[in-house]
């Protein structure tokens, strides 16, 4: 079973407000496949620093409107 990475993302909502991107239109622009973006998307799968700033680059917005990393709860 895979763990969930508590790092949340906006993907879905964002690829959806820019011309309903698909996720392998993502994928292609960031140079990886489409499954990569889904498990990015369901939270399976963190991506690397420097994936994070190509995706946030292809949608114009900065890291932290992309990806939130949520305060460790007591």
């Amino acid at each position: 079973m895979v763990k969930s990475t508590r790092v949340r993302n906006s993907i879905r909502a964002l690829r959806f407000s820019n011309g309903e991107m698909t996720q392998a239109d993502l994928a292609d622009r960031i140079g990886v496949t489409r499954q990569t973006v889904n498990a990015i998307e369901q939270g399976k799968y963190s991506p690397s620093l420097e994936m994070a700033f190509q995706i946030a680059r292809v949608f114009g917005i900065a890291l932290d409107d992309v990806f939130e990393y949520p305060e460790e709860e007591a």
